[in-house]
């Protein structure tokens, strides 16, 4: 028993390994970086408008303020725990 993973969320590198290959995010979209891992995942800025995602959101800022480690928005939570918090949200 699982969840289904949204096809509009899109994973990419592991950003804690060393890579000269930057991945561009397109129009529309976001990367955040989220687990213990800092797994990238590009998804639609729609979902910054969902409630839940809110919450992850304020947690990032008090968790980090504004000063994000890998450059780019990282979410303090379980990669689980984001997947299926954003399972709920469609193609927004």
């Amino acid at each position: 028993m699982g969840f289904r993973l949204p096809s509009i969320i899109r994973t990419s590198f592991n950003a804690n390994k060393a890579s000269s290959h930057v991945v561009e995010v397109p129009k529309g979209y976001v990367a955040v970086y989220v687990g213990q891992q800092m797994k990238r995942f590009v998804i639609p800025i729609s979902y910054l408008n969902q409630s839940s995602f809110q919450e992850l959101l304020n947690q990032a800022e008090e968790e980090f303020g504004y000063d994000h480690p890998m450059g780019g928005l990282t979410i303090p939570c379980r990669e689980d725990v984001f997947l299926n918090i954003t399972s709920h949200f469609g193609s927004c």
